[in-house]
């Protein structure tokens, strides 16, 4: 067994595997379609957000800085643990949104409680739904399903590597779908090191990279557009710091969330993160503040890539060690983003309107798929008439509904967020369009 093998021989050139898989997600339209996906809110009126697709390429950089610098330093530790390529950490971090629906964590959690509903028990989420893509449905040959990545960089992507459990975080958070269990499978077999659900440390690598940029640049993003006030948060009367803190932990009292870390300490951690700020007022775009900005947001990523080590061990958590300072910020900062932008009414309001979407794309297309008369698939796309047949013909008219129902989400879930905009104004009548205007394949 080793992790350069493909469950499909394709002629790549063995020992070659990483650039390869980089290449194949890079190149694919699965990929593509991330910039027309949101990271957190739409930019309007010249606003420049992250996408899903910046996003994907922040973290792919920075998960492959630390997987150079961890192999430099730790060299020994890496080979224990199975191996450390930069290259595969790369390529997992480019693939770990391609799940990601139009409109983000709002329709994960509509297409979730819609396929749950019609008795599909993996439901929905995100991070089984790359793992499909790259496995199942992005197109490289045309003998076999997905990519055909590697077994390291499919193991790489596996943040949660585990089927959906019955309860508790694994019933909320899970890496693939039973469709894809043979997949899972192959991928797994490499893990040699931890317990049945330990992430192996080129996973570990990307998900902290992962968490680096999502606190980092998001916060970037959202200051620059306003609604987060650094400015008066590094103020010296400290009365906006005080109110930031008091929501936190008051909403952690009502929501039952908990922390490994004592208020105390997180409060003395965001304080001191502040004071590295060179931020002292609102944003207007002068180019001092954009420097200071680079700076602040730069200094910040240098610094938790440099404080993060390997260490050995069984793995079971974790085989990265990181400064609990820097944990603390980052736990932080996080929440900065969901005070200031997530709880936001304005937000929440876009966010009603964009599951009602989702949920009128997904019945309507369910009640098409399932349907015994092939006549009736024809509002379908394209690529999901086909599938439909396929599964009609190789099972009969009888086949189980799930199969119908995971190409109908599968359809929703790889559109961007125009073509769904789109799609729900032409079957709705909002906007019938044109003989002439493609519909979403």
């Amino acid at each position: 067994m080793k992790r350069e093998d493909r469950k499909h021989p394709d002629g790549t050139i063995q020992g070659k595997s990483s650039p390869a898989d980089r290449d194949r997600i890079l190149y694919s339209p699965e990929f593509r379609r991330l910039a027309s996906v949101t990271q957190v809110a739409v930019a309007e009126g010249g606003l420049l957000f992250h996408n899903r697709l910046t996003h994907s390429l922040k973290v792919a950089q920075i998960g492959r800085r630390l997987a150079e610098g961890l192999l430099d330093s730790h060299r020994e530790i890496a080979v224990s643990l199975g191996g450390i390529d930069p290259e595969t950490v790369e390529s997992a971090a480019l693939a770990h949104d391609l799940g990601h629906p139009p409109f983000g964590h709002v329709a994960e959690r509509k297409l979730d409680k819609l396929l749950l509903k019609e008795g599909v028990a993996d439901g929905f989420e995100g991070n089984p739904q790359s793992f499909r893509i790259v496995t199942k449905i992005a197109v490289q040959g045309d003998h076999y399903d997905g990519l055909n990545l590697a077994r390291a960089t499919l193991n790489a992507l596996l943040k949660y590597p585990h089927m959906r459990k019955p309860s508790g975080k694994g019933n909320k958070k899970w890496g693939a779908y039973t469709f894809e269990e043979d997949d899972f499978r192959f991928a797994r077999a490499l893990q040699t090191v931890g317990n049945g659900d330990s992430m192996c440390v080129e996973a570990q690598i990307m998900t902290w990279a992962d968490d680096i940029t999502y606190s980092v640049h998001d916060i970037e993003d959202f200051y620059q557009a306003g609604l987060i006030p650094l400015d008066q948060l590094t103020s010296k009367d400290g009365r906006e710091v005080d109110r930031f803190l008091a929501n936190v932990f008051e909403r952690w009292s009502r929501k039952g969330i908990t922390s490994k870390y004592g208020k105390d300490e997180l409060s003395e951690a965001f304080r001191g993160l502040l004071k590295l700020a060179p931020i002292q007022e609102p944003y207007s775009g002068a180019r001092r503040q954009q420097a200071a900005l680079r700076n602040f947001t730069s200094g910040l990523i240098d610094r938790y890539v440099g404080h993060t080590k390997l260490i050995e061990g069984d793995n079971s958590s974790g085989n990265l060690e990181i400064d609990k300072n820097i944990l603390m910020e980052v736990e932080m900062l996080k929440e900065l983003l969901w005070y200031y932008v997530i709880k936001n009414p304005a937000l929440a309001s876009q966010e009603h309107g964009q599951s009602r979407i989702i949920e009128e794309l997904f019945n309507i297309f369910a009640q098409a798929a399932t349907s015994n008369d092939s006549d009736d698939w024809a509002i379908l796309p394209g690529r999901a008439r086909e599938l439909i047949d396929e599964i009609v013909k190789l099972n009969g008219q009888n086949t189980s509904k799930n199969e119908r129902l995971r190409v109908v989400a599968d359809t929703v879930a790889g559109m961007t967020e125009q073509q769904a905009l789109q799609m729900f104004h032409r079957l709705t009548a909002i906007s019938p369009g044109s003989l002439f205007q493609p519909i979403a394949t």
